[in-house]
């Protein structure tokens, strides 16, 4: 299915609640208030509309970078100066970022959008809707449910962080402690738990449902003893039971795994148990992008025919050999597809060839035939090698350096895009991930339930992905490794890293053991904007 009617409405809500909409029968007033908007039904619904734009908004560029960069899974060396951005990519691989940092910058900025997008419509209708609404409980608890999402990524990336839920409250707020902020979340979830919905179709796509709830309860429960230092196992294994006993989810077939990310994913696909749609026709809410930028950073400029792209990309991301090792376990595995590596070929399985000079395949060339022609069939090489300048984080600009780097295709690319921009959805929540994360808090040291095993669980999964035999024992590395390879490029690895020891780790060129690292600096522009708020230790 390309996408639900639900979506579509949600496009169009989206949309319309934009400043350039003229379908409305609303005044023109220089501030959306209670008085002047919404009055209807269809209104109130629109009203809606910019907190899940606002969701959307960085989610799969500066989130996902944030995320996936600061660990093994992937890294963006500059290319004969092209990506350096005054070491916007190369401090999240050094552990080296800074207050001033600009991709740290744009991620307060966008989750402190959320949150008061969210304030404002939840103020707005909070006092417009009429309690005779039958709707009214349900929407309330979709939008705080949103802000609970945001305060779970604020919380996640910097630690302490200010608890604001009143709209039009500008009182300047200090930081609470993480502790604090994870209470917060938690009550939130519990108060809205009974008014979100059961239903699992195309008419709840892309809203939060009881179950969407429960898989980030089952997610803060997982990381609890990181983030607030009481173990909570068995709670996770409670609220990942919600999600496995509703019998509304089921693990994609082997078949279907990696259809779960094409451009036409959306409502049937089976394990989505929370997603965010993207749409390249979907305007962005002021103060974000909106981009859905996948095959603009990952498939190499050679291959734009090979995939049918009415765009040039860039290919500037990589994936380092450390993670890529989870995946050379087993060859049988359906999740190795979703890497470009070694030889490529085009659609038809001719060799992919590019014809240069030989001095614009290796700029080091010191032949006096340099500008002679020179034709290579395109390999992926799985090494990053700072050949330009390390200091620099330069691999240099010929193509040897352009072909540097495993490419990960999970979120393939969209042939139909115009503008850069992905039709694919990204789930936040995945069924795969209740199963891993309910056998993680097993053997942890939480209690089995429903006759299931850390070791059943995993095997469920694995029958579904691989072909090889079942395994006879795990042990939490192994779910670590199941983790890298299920959950590739969908913004956990972070997460995942810190919660299994490893993100002090060594990898590429980062050495960086500094533990206070786990959480970002605070940026400088915020103090500006909220004196109140205390910079994070260490920095």
């Amino acid at each position: 299915m390309k996408k639900s009617l639900l979506k579509i409405a949600l496009l169009a809500t989206i949309i319309c609640t934009m400043p350039f909409c003229h379908k409305l029968d609303v005044p023109i007033t220089s501030a959306l208030t209670p008085d002047v908007f919404p009055k209807t039904q269809a209104q109130f619904i629109q009203a809606t509309g910019p907190v899940y734009a606002a969701l959307r908004g960085n989610f799969a560029l500066d989130y996902h970078f944030i995320q996936s960069q600061s660990t093994d899974e992937s890294i963006m060396p500059a290319r004969g100066g092209n990506w350096y951005d005054n070491q916007g990519y190369l401090m999240p691989h050094y552990h080296s970022w800074t207050p001033d940092h600009g991709m740290t910058g744009s991620n307060w900025n966008w989750i402190s959008n959320i949150v008061g997008t969210t304030n404002q419509a939840l103020a707005i209708l909070g006092e417009n809707m009429p309690e005779s609404n039958t709707t009214k409980a349900q929407i309330l608890a979709e939008l705080r449910m949103v802000r609970a999402i945001a305060y779970f990524m604020w919380m996640d990336l910097f630690g302490n962080v200010p608890i604001i839920t009143k709209y039009g409250d500008f009182e300047p707020k200090t930081n609470s402690p993480r502790t604090e902020v994870f209470a917060f979340i938690e009550k939130e979830i519990k108060e809205v738990l009974p008014n979100l919905s059961t239903t699992v179709d195309a008419t709840t796509y892309g809203k939060p449902t009881a179950f969407t709830a429960q898989a980030l309860l089952a997610k803060m429960y997982l990381n609890a003893e990181y983030y607030t230092g009481k173990a909570q196992y068995n709670e996770c294994i409670a609220a990942c039971d919600a999600v496995i006993n509703s019998g509304k989810y089921a693990i994609e077939p082997r078949a279907s795994y990696l259809q779960q990310f094409y451009p036409n994913n959306g409502p049937a696909m089976k394990e989505f148990v929370f997603a965010i749609p993207y749409d390249p026709s979907m305007a962005a809410l002021p103060g974000t992008n909106g981009f859905m930028y996948h095959a603009r950073y990952d498939v190499l400029r050679s291959q734009t025919k090979r995939f049918n792209l009415p765009f040039t990309p860039s290919a500037p991301r990589s994936t380092l050999p450390e993670f890529y090792a989870h995946f050379e376990k087993d060859t049988n595995d359906i999740r190795n597809k979703q890497w470009l590596v070694g030889k490529q070929y085009n659609a038809d399985g001719t060799p992919l060839t590019v014809t240069t000079t030989k001095k614009g395949y290796d700029q080091f060339y010191t032949g006096s035939d340099g500008s002679a022609s020179f034709t290579y069939h395109v390999e992926i090489t799985p090494n990053i090698v700072l050949r330009q300048s390390p200091a620099l984080f330069d691999c240099g600009n010929d193509e040897i350096s352009w072909n540097m780097g495993i490419r990960n295709i999970k979120f393939y690319p969209d042939a139909t895009s115009i503008n850069r921009n992905q039709n694919n959805d990204i789930p936040l929540f995945r069924y795969s991930d209740i199963i891993l994360m309910k056998a993680e808090a097993i053997l942890r040291g939480g209690a089995a339930t429903g006759g299931a095993t850390a070791l059943s669980l995993v095997n469920q999964l694995r029958a579904q992905r691989t072909t090889s035999p079942a395994w006879t024992a795990v042990t939490l590395e192994d779910i670590y490794s199941e983790r890298c390879r299920e959950l590739a490029f969908e913004s956990w690895h972070r997460n995942d890293m810190i919660r299994f020891g490893k993100f002090e780790g060594k990898w590429g060129f980062k050495t960086n053991a500094d533990t206070y690292r786990r959480i970002l600096p605070i940026p400088t522009f915020a103090f500006t904007l909220n004196p109140a708020l205390k910079q994070n230790p260490g920095y």
